[in-house]
């Protein structure tokens, strides 16, 4: 049940399963009261569907939700930091460190002091020890604490009540979704497909492809998955992906790559870049039992692709193909009686008998051959819209848009809607965000040929590409069969970025939020917090919390190696990790202190200073509430679930840093980023990077938007939530899937 509620608590819904009910009661029980009582602790409410569900429950099953939210929520886990009652300052400085370490490098134990457990002497006059839940010195905690469940948010969550029937919904809606799958999705799905029977649906997305074929084959049901491979690229995709556990199939290069300098070190005796690269080559290293190999073999032999389709496809990953055709002993089986288009393939495959399109796109390219090479694109509609910008700038930009205006009712809605979004963004002499699949991201100059065009030209060029992709999605909206005359849509979906883009790697087990959303903040507190290390045996394990400030003309930190600034508190620099509990830092910020100082935004970022990735259990986010929360005197605990307001769990081997969220001080709103950079410290992040991304998030199309292009289109009038036909609001955005749907092919 606990990963079931999971996935519905991503949703803002809670789980009751029909097997629960037991009994049929009115009047609310003491035992759901008291289940009422203890969620509020938690900061999440009941509605009312919910809230009748639950008193027809047994207090077994009022237990086992309460405590599987405990453990969701993270209150089951160490929260204590370094510093007891961190919010005022130990005074500890650069000259307490060096004659703490002077005296024990020298070994000079008659120095009066402290010796501590892990064997550091503190010496008097240098760290107030008593303030300490472990070693100021090495950063070791010796002591942890849990949380009381004091309930001191402003806001709770209203949980809504989910059935059986909910959960096949969502599968459907995942299995159904027309963009790729975050990292949070990806997970729930996995989940669902382990507990429901797969339904009848039209998958749409190569990746969400990967995890029904893996579910078929962990059932032994390897017939069915045969039914799913389209092209040989799509077997290649599934056994990378079993490989790597990544749905998008990344070069091994790139990984080793990225291995490699997640694991420098400023202190050379901890550098383990050669390490981390050994690892990850023999992680990639490609072994198959024969079994393993014969079924690959059947699932080639069985596309209906044309064999020289099939060679054409495989083409653009030809190293790593040579690698699986090795492996497999695919052209072993090729020679058998029984497998005969597998051989056909190997044979033109290995002899590169065939014909390939992108090369022949490329040299009409680059003879200058638009019609020619604009009759090529248009056999290939996506791939002409994935170059759409470039050949506006490569040839004349009336050309190419009546080219592609001839084939862009074939074009998936959302490449038409990626479009619209980013020709803001292409057209323009300002820098651009992107990440190279498998990298960090990285701030990138304007293309090449952007300063052959003035601005006017620019801006013309931005607009017909937002107007013709627009048009192409009223008529197909148009064309839709609609019963429905009224429609609501919320006011809050205008602020509500569509999810296209931006595929995030972390997973939100609180209610899921769509990367650029932004959270007011109550009151004059914000306090960040980071935990990691759960789960794991005690060990060295240096995570780092960090805050960038930015004014107008300088930048200040907060972090490991400064404390105090202005506006900010940090509670501590942690090491080590105890066992399996984990442990936890915070950083607090004094809105009103920052915004008299003129700070302008906040960032906040994660990193790994140990050599190698954050550790997948890192868990990122903030607190809020118009009410004062508190920090222990006693354990410097200072974490409340009932505060947070959005908090993420790392899950990919490959983040070194990651910047989380923003304050704009001014506007008193935190955006939530995910920005993924390299580097052993905080303030190794590129703020200019982080403005170019606000600048992006605040230029896509919002959900509203797409609504409004559909209402106008079907011409539907506005009308209040309680009557409309057509209802869309908060809880149905909620389900970022579900939204995909408005993107019609």
């Amino acid at each position: 049940m606990k990963q079931l509620l999971q996935v519905a608590l991503r949703y803002q819904a809670a789980y009751v399963p029909n097997a629960a009910v037991m009994t049929a009661k009115h009047a609310i029980t003491p035992d759901t009261a008291s289940l009422a009582a203890n969620l509020s602790r938690l900061g999440l409410g009941i509605s009312e569907p919910l809230l009748h569900a639950l008193q027809q429950t047994d207090q077994a099953f009022h237990q086992q939700l309460f405590e599987t939210l405990k453990e969701i929520t993270g209150a089951n886990h160490n929260w204590a930091p370094l510093v007891k009652g961190w919010d005022m300052p130990t005074g500890e400085n650069a000259v307490d460190h060096i004659v703490t370490a002077f005296v024990n490098f020298i070994g000079a134990r008659e120095v009066p002091g402290v010796l501590l457990s892990c064997g550091h002497l503190i010496p008097d006059g240098t760290f107030p020890v008593a303030r300490y839940n472990g070693c100021p010195f090495c950063g070791t905690p010796f002591e942890v604490a849990g949380i009381s469940l004091a309930g001191e948010g402003s806001q709770p969550k209203i949980l809504e009540l989910w059935t059986d029937k909910h959960l096949s919904a969502t599968l459907k809606s995942l299995l159904t979704s027309r963009t790729a799958l975050d990292a949070t999705q990806q997970e729930s799905l996995r989940t669902l497909l382990a507990h429901l029977p797969l339904p009848q649906a039209d998958i749409a997305m190569k990746e969400t492809l990967m995890l029904v074929i893996d579910a078929y084959v962990a059932a032994g049901e390897e017939d069915k998955a045969q039914t799913l491979f389209r092209t040989p690229v799509d077997v290649m995709r599934y056994l990378w992906f079993k490989q790597t556990g990544k749905a998008q199939i990344m070069q091994p290069k790139v990984l080793t790559a990225r291995h490699k300098r997640n694991g420098g070190h400023m202190w050379a005796p901890a550098d383990r870049k050669q390490q981390l690269e050994a690892e990850a080559r023999a992680a990639l290293r490609l072994k198959y039992s024969r079994s393993e190999c014969l079924r690959v073999a059947k699932w080639m032999n069985g596309l209906s692709m044309d064999i020289a389709q099939m060679c054409e496809a495989m083409h653009p990953k030809r190293a790593m193909w040579v690698r699986f055709i090795r492996a497999l002993r695919l052209i072993e089986y090729g020679k058998r009686a029984q497998f005969g288009r597998l051989g056909a393939l190997m044979d033109m495959f290995g002899k590169e008998q065939y014909e390939v399109w992108q090369g022949q796109v490329d040299a009409l390219r680059s003879g200058q051959d638009s019609a020619a090479t604009f009759d090529l694109l248009k056999q290939r509609p996506g791939m002409f819209a994935r170059s759409l910008f470039a050949n506006m700038l490569w040839f004349n930009s009336d050309d190419a848009l009546k080219a592609f205006g001839e084939i862009a009712s074939k074009v998936p809605a959302r490449l038409l809607v990626t479009l619209a979004m980013y020709a803001d963004q292409y057209f323009s002499t300002s820098p651009r965000v992107v990440k190279p699949l498998g990298g960090v991201n990285k701030q990138v100059g304007p293309n090449q040929f952007i300063s052959k065009y003035t601005d006017e030209q620019l801006t013309r060029m931005k607009d017909a590409v937002a107007d013709m992709c627009l048009a192409e999605m009223g008529r197909r909206y148009a064309t839709e069969p609609n019963k429905s005359r009224t429609v609501y849509i919320d006011p809050a979906l205008f602020k509500m970025p569509l999810a296209i883009g931006d595929r995030a790697e972390t997973v939100q087990d609180l209610p899921a939020a769509l990367m650029g959303t932004r959270f007011a903040v109550e009151g004059n507190a914000l306090r960040l917090f980071m935990h990691w290390g759960a789960g794991l045996p005690a060990q060295h394990m240096d995570m780092d919390l960090t805050a960038v400030v930015a004014y107008d003309d300088k930048i200040e930190t907060c972090s490991y190696y400064q404390l105090v600034t202005t506006g900010c508190n940090h509670s501590g620099d942690i090491r080590s990790i105890p066992e399996q509990v984990g442990t936890a830092e915070y950083i607090e910020l004094n809105i009103d202190a920052l915004h008299t100082a003129g700070a302008q935004y906040v960032v906040f970022t994660s990193n790994a200073y140990s050599a190698g990735a954050l550790t997948p259990n890192v868990v990122v986010g903030w607190m809020n509430s118009a009410h004062p929360m508190k920090i222990s005197e006693t354990t410097g605990v200072a974490y409340d679930p009932s505060c947070v307001q959005h908090q993420v769990r790392v899950t990919s081997d490959l983040t070194k840093g990651l910047v989380f969220g923003m304050l704009d001080v001014q506007a008193r709103e935190v955006v939530w980023l995910e920005l993924q950079f390299g580097g052993q410290l905080g303030r190794n992040i590129d703020l200019n990077m982080v403005k170019t991304m606000l600048r992006r998030l605040e230029g896509k199309m919002s959900i509203g938007a797409l609504l409004t292009v559909k209402a106008q289109s079907q011409q539907l009038s506005a009308a209040a939530e309680a009557v409309a036909d057509e209802v869309y609001n908060l809880a149905w955005a909620r389900d970022a899937a579900a939204v995909t749907q408005l993107m019609i092919d």
